[in-house]
């Protein structure tokens, strides 16, 4: 069975707060509610957008939020988001060394594939995964719904918070905690991830080539 490296999105590989953020913000507005401070929605990103409205507006009506929000994300997904360094240097070489790659985001599917066909990202992927219909991480169920479509054993989970850490240690796959995202080195620590770095390049030094027939 092919080995898979599996990997968050947000934060992990792309850039995407500003974006995010401002969606987030626009659809409060749209809603009639106060805009939120950019920095307090930043560091509830990479959780459901139901739990980071009701954070924020716990008697809102959360579903005419998530409409507004996905009404202005899908026309400015990629305004602002970037790759971070290195990433599909680092892509590009785990596959040719025989890995197969997936992305398991909290973003639903359609979003997910919309943002990573936009950014480019799809061609060095082998499956983008996104969430729904099946709890969110911190259960490894996306990870195993990834896995799944690839028909390939779980190596490395890869993401920037504690939930992808979690995720991935539920479904028994070694953790890599990435520094750039939401959670820093000193949060991440609290969930003990087999890897914490600030450096992509470094998965390089963990995931030797593969020998395939």
């Amino acid at each position: 069975m092919r080995q898979a490296i599996v990997f968050d999105l947000d934060g992990t590989l792309i850039d995407s707060a500003k974006d995010i953020t401002v969606a987030f913000q626009q659809a409060c507005v749209v809603c009639g509610h106060p805009e939120p401070a950019a920095e307090h929605v930043r560091n509830l990103i990479g959780r459901p957008l139901r739990e980071m409205f009701h954070h924020f507006l716990p008697d809102a009506d959360m579903d005419q939020l998530i409409l507004a929000y996905r009404a202005h994300y899908d026309d400015h997904c990629t305004v602002y988001t970037r790759f971070y360094p290195e990433v599909l240097d680092v892509l590009s070489e785990l596959r040719r060394r025989g890995y197969l790659l997936a992305v398991a985001t909290t973003k639903v599917p359609r979003v997910a594939r919309r943002v990573s066909e936009k950014m480019g990202l799809t061609m060095h992927m082998d499956h983008i995964q996104g969430t729904e219909g099946f709890p969110h991480k911190p259960e490894p169920d996306v990870i195993f719904t990834a896995l799944d479509a690839l028909e390939a054993q779980g190596l490395w989970m890869v993401g920037d918070t504690t939930a992808d850490v979690l995720a991935g240690k539920a479904a028994g796959l070694k953790t890599y905690g990435v520094t750039w995202g939401t959670h820093g080195r000193d949060v991440l620590e609290t969930v003990h991830p087999d890897v914490i770095s600030d450096d992509l390049k470094g998965l390089l030094e963990v995931c030797p080539p593969l020998n395939i027939l």
